[in-house]
């Protein structure tokens, strides 16, 4: 397939928040395409005009002026705009959501756009930051994150393979490809459980307590506690099944632990330490293996 970084196409990004402002930015900044912003919120759109991340404002009815269309907004707003404006995408253009959640998202949408003849593919960049909104978007906040994409035996190959040299262009430092299940269940890991752990550390009653007292396992340990619950609860309920799967694990664990040190099991304690930092230690090599 031709490589699109090669041409000047135009992208829509629709939802100018944290994610869509940042791929706006670095569309810009890595590419000659045309990039077309799409907001309900007048003073969004300004700003991303004011800060030349678009080139343009369009309204809905106006996303069949875009080759690609990313959709960057929750995942209910995401399924609900899809669907929608199925009639008002290009066809024979790429339409990508960038949503935490993927199954439903695909089982929803992908059905609809093909048979408007728009090519359709599940994505989610690995990237983020405790801030929402436009305002907190960056230009480099992809580079070097992963980009994964969850293509099902219907997605147009060519669509999947464009994204993909769009992605190494954006500066994302590999690509990831998974089914729609698999990038869940592992997301509820990597990232949900995460997010779920940091909310509920943070409301020890020492946290009042804290300040003069914390270093860096504090910081690290409660810095995505900071979290826009909306979306988070969205995500969380859309992928309930592998979530409280991982819930159910993280808590065997902790009991484990609070037995051990409440039995002044010394041993025992000392393996638990042990079998965690040697897991630890295999993810890193994980990493840094070619």
């Amino acid at each position: 397939m031709t490589d699109i970084t090669e041409f000047r196409l135009t992208v829509a990004v629709a939802g100018l928040g944290l994610i869509g402002g940042s791929l706006c930015k670095a569309l810009k900044e890595y590419t000659r395409h045309r990039v077309l912003g799409l907001d309900l919120d007048s003073d969004t759109t300004q700003e991303a005009m004011d800060a030349g991340a678009v080139d343009g404002i369009i309204g809905a009815e106006e996303l069949s002026q875009a080759d690609l269309v990313f959709v960057c907004l929750h995942p209910t707003a995401t399924i609900r705009f899809l669907l929608q404006n199925a009639g008002n995408f290009k066809s024979g253009g790429i339409v990508a959501d960038v949503c935490g959640v993927k199954e439903e998202i695909v089982k929803a949408a992908e059905p609809v756009l093909l048979e408007h003849g728009v090519r359709f593919v599940g994505c989610h960049p690995m990237a983020g930051r405790e801030f929402s909104g436009f305002s907190y978007s960056l230009p480099d906040l992809f580079v070097g994150a992963s980009f994964i994409l969850t293509p099902t035996p219907r997605t147009d190959p060519d669509a999947v393979a464009a994204l993909e040299q769009l992605a190494r262009r954006l500066g994302f430092g590999q690509v990831v490809k998974a089914t729609c299940r698999q990038h869940d269940r592992t997301i509820a890991f990597t990232s949900q459980l995460a997010h779920i752990v940091s909310s509920a550390y943070i409301k020890s009653s020492s946290a009042l307590e804290e300040n003069g007292f914390s270093a860096g396992s504090f910081q690290d340990l409660t810095r995505v506690a900071k979290l826009n619950e909306n979306m988070w609860t969205d995500l969380f309920l859309r992928n309930k099944e592998p979530l409280t799967d991982e819930i159910d694990q993280m808590i065997r664990h902790l009991q484990e632990y609070r037995d051990a040190i409440k039995n002044g099991e010394e041993q025992a304690l000392k393996e638990l330490l042990k079998d965690g930092r040697e897991r630890k230690e295999e993810s890193i090599r994980r990493h840094q293996r070619p």
